[in-house]
């Protein structure tokens, strides 16, 4: 009788499989490679020691699990990353709702203007109901607070809406705001119209939702108008238009007071910029307490 002998992608293993060598594969599968793994998971480890466990990993398990360069996960290893990845993503939060904590935190992702013009105010509303409130907050557009939501990294997301949120979002408007052009104190038209002739435009990025609905509203009138200083803050887009660089576009936020040096058209007949929360069910229960209070709020503003 020959005597077969096996490669170590045919071998058998028995026992069971080390779970530790799973939990450095979900970390290698989300960040995209083992090097980024490294340097994003909770505690410290080097590259070469996740390299050779997930080795060992797939030996055990006889199948590769991912091409290295360029990372790609195989059909196993996808398959392998449907099955762990709602445990391990789900680890921290159930060991904080045991120990008690899950009920303190608040993961919120919104936009950077939201945090800083509303954030303080509102959050300290919730924390004299939570005296010991944690906050994890992280600044985002609709497509970057819907990758965090996907990722289960935040519970809420606060900021513009323009597309359709992804399967398993949940969405609602919160507030609508109307668009606003800013104009040095100098100027001397009436019209908004009036503006567009010989001005340079000043925006943030082209794939902002407040550019994009502005664009809508240009094209209805069979107008163009492209960004000629594209900033990445309202703020910034304020004192641009201050200095005198250009026209600036923004929002009419509510209860805002007159900005330092510019004249404010309010664009009355062009769509407005939806402001909306997203989610993923089940909302635990501080991220629903906290989006009433929003709901009250907008409420209020909208009056």
């Amino acid at each position: 009788m020959l005597n077969a002998r096996c490669s170590p992608r045919e071998r058998v293993s028995s026992g069971p499989v080390n779970v530790h060598h799973l939990e450095l594969f979900f970390y290698v599968a989300k960040n995209g490679g083992i090097s980024s793994a490294v340097r994003k998971m909770p505690y410290g480890i080097q590259q070469p020691a996740v390299s050779g466990q997930i080795l060992q990993l797939e030996e055990f398990l006889g199948q590769k699990l991912f091409q290295r360069r360029p990372f790609a996960l195989t059909a196993a290893g996808e398959r392998l990353y449907r099955f762990i990845q709602p445990f391990f993503e789900n680890l921290e939060t159930i060991s904080e709702e045991l120990r008690g904590l899950g009920g303190k935190k608040l993961r919120l992702a919104a936009s950077t203007a939201l945090l800083r013009d509303y954030g303080p105010r509102l959050l300290d509303r919730l924390r004299v109901e939570v005296p010991d409130l944690k906050l994890i907050l992280r600044e985002a557009d609709q497509t970057m607070a819907e990758s965090f939501l996907l990722a289960q990294e935040v519970d809420l997301a606060i900021t513009e809406s323009y597309t359709k949120a992804a399967s398993g979002i949940r969405t609602e408007t919160l507030a609508e705001l109307p668009l606003v052009l800013l104009a040095t104190e100098e100027c001397n038209t009436s019209r908004w119209l009036d503006l567009i002739e010989n001005q340079t435009l000043i925006s943030t990025s082209p794939a902002s939702a407040l550019y994009r609905v502005f664009q809508d509203g240009l094209r209805r009138r069979g107008l163009e108008w492209e960004i000629g200083i594209e900033l990445s803050t309202l703020e910034m887009v304020h004192t641009y238009a201050a200095a005198g660089y250009g026209i600036g576009l923004s929002i009419l936020a509510p209860n805002a007071g007159p900005l330092t040096g510019l004249k404010t058209f309010v664009l009355k007949d062009h769509p407005r910029l939806k402001i909306a929360a997203f989610w993923q069910e089940p909302l635990p229960a501080l991220p629903a307490l906290f989006l009433e209070q929003l709901r009250r709020e907008a409420h209020q503003l909208q009056r």
